[in-house]
């Protein structure tokens, strides 16, 4: 059994940035674990640019802004197409590779193995299922790293923020767009999102799109949903299923660490510490999807969690204070804040709703509100809390709630 430092799941943004700041605060041995045949996570996948602005002060490709994560992480210890199978108490990892299964000890690990998109078959999508229904991931690996231009004309279901990256893609493909269709009655995405496909791109984006049904035998020749009272069929050969990040957390429902259904990831303290004090998680597996800068900037904060546990420094989990949702919220992390402790990083008290809502959100400490402000809520879109205000060393209670002041969504 190979005993090592500390042990990195996942090459993407968080992965490397722990990585590159961990070999700065001094350790020196560390080992990046990454399933795929290339390091970079995501935004390999991603040919447009608006990476990198905040971590290298440039606009960059996804592509390049991957190279530069590998680049950036120096000398450290990077081995792919390893695919870890059991995580085990105390940092104990089995692994399988092309030299076979192995057995690997983390003193500590980080877990970052990021998000995945819901494919057709978890959204309970009616019709056929013939070759041409993707996701963005797909789309992107099928363009940006294998070269094809696998379809003509496609229809995008979605609007997040994702779903303008698949627009991105098919464009730089030279695939048309028939139109984006959203279920809900509004974008999901921040606008001028929908003005911007319509009027720079000439995509049609319509909301309140619902029986969404998938149409071909073999392969894809349209979709058919209602809208406006109407049943209405657009030919295509491609439907892509963009958005409703879920983390990648698989290999984690079969081990011991607690997981927050919430988020579907691991539940945190607010030094990034999973259930066992050996792990720790960053990134895209803490809660479904955020932007690589903001995985970046959570990858560097555990990196330094781990660099003080390792020094003997992080205080032990001690009293846990559970931090209690009220409300329509789906979840906040951190979950649990350890006391005494390290205080609550900007980076942290992070929010999200299970539906559209509007109301007061209330932050309550020790059974008093110490801050609150009202609010207009979509499921995808983070919601923050002031960390700031959380005494952590002397701390009974938290709760974060929401009280709606009407029932209709936005």
């Amino acid at each position: 059994m190979t005993l090592r430092d500390v042990i990195i799941i996942g090459a993407g943004p968080a992965g490397l940035s722990a990585a590159r700041a961990l070999s700065r605060l001094g350790v020196e041995d560390i080992l990046v674990l990454e399933r795929e045949g290339e390091a970079g996570g995501v935004p390999r996948h991603c040919g447009h640019t608006g990476f990198g602005i905040g971590e290298f002060r440039r606009p960059m490709t996804g592509p390049a802004y991957a190279r530069r994560l590998v680049a950036a992480s120096g000398g450290v210890e990077l081995r792919c197409r390893v695919a870890v199978t059991r995580l085990g108490q105390g940092g104990v990892l089995t692994i399988a590779s092309p030299n076979g299964e192995e057995t690997l000890t983390g003193r500590h690990v980080l877990l970052a193995t990021g998000a995945r998109e819901t494919p057709r078959s978890a959204r309970l999508i009616g019709g056929t299922r013939p070759w041409g229904v993707t996701t963005t991931g797909a789309l992107q690996q099928m363009v940006y790293l294998e070269g094809m231009r696998p379809f003509r004309r496609a229809v995008i279901v979605g609007t997040e923020l994702v779903s303008f990256s698949a627009l991105l893609t098919l464009r730089d493909a030279g695939i048309a767009v028939s139109a984006m269709i959203e279920e809900a009655d509004r974008i999901t995405a921040r606008r001028p999102g929908d003005l911007i496909a319509r009027w720079l791109f000439g995509v049609p984006v319509l909301t309140s799109a619902t029986s969404i049904v998938i149409e071909g035998n073999d392969l894809t020749t349209g979709v058919a949903f209602e809208h406006a009272g109407e049943r209405r069929t657009i030919s295509c050969d491609c439907v892509v299923f963009s958005g409703r990040f879920v983390p990648e957390a698989a290999l984690l429902r079969n081990s011991h660490l607690a997981l927050d259904p919430g988020t579907g990831g691991p539940v945190v303290d607010q030094h990034w510490r999973c259930s066992d004090p050996t792990y720790f998680c960053a990134g895209n597996l803490l809660r479904g999807i955020e932007t690589a800068g903001r995985c970046y900037r959570e990858g560097a904060a555990a990196a330094a969690s781990i660099a003080a546990a390792r020094g003997g420094r992080l205080p032990p989990p001690g009293r846990l204070v559970t931090v209690a949702t009220r409300g329509p919220l789906r979840y906040v992390y951190p979950q649990i804040v350890a006391s005494p402790g390290e205080p609550l990083s900007d980076l942290m008290l992070k929010a999200r709703v299970s539906r559209a809502a509007r109301g007061r959100l209330r932050l309550v400490v020790n059974g008093r509100e110490v801050w609150s402000c009202a609010i207009h809520a979509l499921p995808e879109r983070r919601i923050g809390l002031p960390a700031r205000l959380v005494p952590v060393d002397d701390l009974d209670t938290l709760a974060v709630e929401m009280a709606e002041t009407q029932e209709r969504g936005l």
